[in-house]
C-alpha cells in the first residue's frame, strides 16, 4: 500500500527527468554550430563543407540510438540513477573535448559524435522508464511527451546561448564552456532519478474507473505478451512495421532539424546569426509542443490515429516546403515539422509501452529507437549531399514527401494488425 509521501515523489522524479533532457539536448542546436563551422576561417569559422559539418551530427544520431539501447538494457537491470549519471558525464566530457581538439573534422566528429552522443543516449533512454513507472498507465502519452519534450525544448535556449558564446569566444571555447556547464547540471540532477519502490501502484486519476472495474482507456488486447522480452517483441509483425514508420518518419524531422539554418539561408537569404538562432529556437518550441500535445492527443484518440494525423500532415508539408519563400510561410512549415516530428517521438514510446509492457521497456524501446539512429543516415546525409550538388533542398523535400505517403499506408496496416490482435510473424 502506497504512502502519501511516496506518491508525492512522482512529480519530483518527472521534473528531474525533464531537466536532465533539457541539459543534454545540445543535439538539437547543432544547426547553429554547423552554420559556424562552414564559415571561412577569416570570419571565425572552420571552413568546413556542409557535408563535413554534418558528419558529427549524423554520427551522433547513430551512436545516440545504440547507446540508448545499451543504457536501456543496463537500467532495466540496475536502475536509472547510475546510468543517467554516467550519461551526463559523457555529454559534458565529449563537448569539452570537442572544444579542445581545435579545427579537426575527425576530432570533433569523434568527441561530439561518439562520446557526447553516448551520454545523450544513456540519459535519454533512462529517464522515460522510471517516470512512466511512477504514473498511472492512462497518463503514458502525457508523461512520455513531457519527458521527450524536455529534450526538444533544449534547442530554445541552446540555440541563442550557443550563438552568443560563438560570437564572444569562438567555436572551441564555446564547446568547452557548454561541456563544463552540461556536466555539472546533468550529473547533479541525475541523483534524483530512481524507480518506484517494489509493490508501488501509481495513483489513478480521479476520472479513472474504481478498483475492480474495467479500465475503458486501457490499451486493447493486441496479442503481444503483457511484459514482452525483446525477442518476443521482435517476433511480432507490428513491431517491424513500427520500426519502419519510425525510421522514415523521423528521418524527415531530423533532416529539417539538422539543416534549419541552412534552409533559411538558401530559401530566404537570411544571414543574420541572431535571426537564424531565433528560427532554430522556434523550431525547438514547436518540436516541444508537438511532443507534449501529441502525447496528450494520443491518450485521447489513440496512438495509431495520432500517427496517421501527423504523418499525413508531414507528407503535405514536405510537398509544399520548397514553396515557402518568405518568413511567414517558412514559419508555418516549421510549425508543422516541429509538431509532427515531436508527436512521433512521444507516441512511439507510449505505443511501445502499450503493446509490450514496462518490465523490459528499456530494451524494447531501445531496439525500436535504433530506427531513429538509422534515420540519421538517410535524410540528413542525403539532404547534405543534394545541397552540395544542387545548392537547394528541393529534391530532398520531394523524397521525404514520397516516404511519408508510403508510411500512411504502413500506418493503416499497423492499425489493422493491432485491431486483429495477431501474433503473426513474417
Amino acid at each position: 500500500m502506497n504512502t502519501q509521501s511516496t506518491q508525492n515523489k512522482a512529480p519530483i522524479i518527472l521534473v528531474a527527468c525533464i531537466m536532465v533532457n533539457l541539459a543534454i539536448g545540445v543535439l538539437y542546436a547543432w544547426s547553429v554550430m554547423k552554420a559556424r563551422l562552414t564559415m571561412p576561417v577569416i570570419d571565425g569559422g572552420f571552413g568546413w563543407t556542409v557535408s563535413q559539418a554534418g558528419f558529427p551530427y549524423s554520427l551522433a544520431i547513430i551512436v545516440f540510438a545504440v547507446a540508448l539501447l545499451i543504457g536501456g538494457r543496463i537500467q532495466d537491470k540496475i536502475g536509472p540513477r547510475l546510468v543517467v549519471t554516467a550519461g551526463g558525464a559523457f555529454v559534458g566530457i565529449g563537448l569539452a573535448l570537442s572544444g579542445l581538439v581545435g579545427n579537426s573534422v575527425i576530432g570533433i566528429t569523434l568527441c561530439f559524435g561518439v562520446i557526447a552522443a553516448t551520454g545523450m543516449g544513456f540519459c535519454y533512454g533512462c529517464v522515460s522508464p522510471p517516470a512512466l513507472k511512477w504514473y498511472h498507465p492512462s497518463k503514458k502519452g502525457l508523461v512520455s511527451g513531457l519527458i521527450v519534450g524536455g529534450f526538444g525544448l533544449s534547442a530554445v535556449y541552446y540555440a541563442p546561448l550557443t550563438t552568443n558564446l560563438l560570437n564572444n569566444f569562438g567555436i572551441s571555447r564555446a564547446l568547452l564552456m557548454i561541456g563544463i556547464g552540461t556536466f555539472i547540471i546533468s550529473v547533479s540532477i541525475a541523483q534524483l532519478i530512481k524507480n518506484p519502490p517494489a509493490g508501488y501502484v501509481p495513483a489513478a486519476p480521479a476520472e479513472s474507473p474504481k478498483s475492480g472495474q474495467a479500465d475503458s482507456k486501457a490499451p486493447p488486447k493486441t496479442g503481444a505478451p503483457a511484459d514482452a522480452t525483446w525477442r518476443e517483441a521482435l517476433g511480432t509483425k507490428r513491431f517491424r512495421m513500427m520500426f519502419l514508420m519510425f525510421l522514415l518518419a523521423s528521418s524527415v524531422g531530423l533532416m529539417i532539424v539538422g539543416n534549419m539554418t541552412k534552409i533559411a539561408e538558401a530559401q530566404l537569404g537570411i544571414r543574420d546569426a541572431a535571426l537564424l538562432a531565433l528560427i532554430v529556437s522556434f523550431l525547438g518550441v514547436t518540436n516541444t509542443l508537438g511532443r507534449v500535445m501529441g502525447g496528450v492527443l494520443s491518450d485521447k484518440i489513440g496512438r495509431i490515429n495520432s500517427l496517421f494525423v501527423v504523418i499525413s500532415l508531414q507528407m503535405v508539408n514536405m510537398f509544399a516546403f520548397a514553396f515557402y519563400q518568405n518568413l511567414f510561410a517558412l514559419s508555418i512549415g516549421i510549425i508543422l515539422v516541429g509538431f509532427c516530428y515531436g508527436t512521433l517521438l512521444s507516441v512511439m514510446p507510449a505505443l511501445c509501452a502499450d503493446l509490450y509492457g514496462l518490465k523490459n521497456f528499456g530494451m524494447n524501446y531501445g531496439i525500436l529507437f535504433l530506427a531513429w539512429g538509422f534515420a540519421g543516415i538517410i535524410a540528413p546525409l542525403i539532404a547534405d549531399s543534394l545541397y552540395d550538388a544542387t545548392g537547394s533542398f528541393n529534391t530532398a523535400y520531394i523524397i521525404c514527401a514520397i516516404m511519408m505517403g508510403a508510411m500512411v499506408f504502413v500506418n493503416y496496416l499497423l492499425k489493422r494488425d493491432i485491431e486483429k490482435g495477431s501474433k503473426a510473424a513474417i
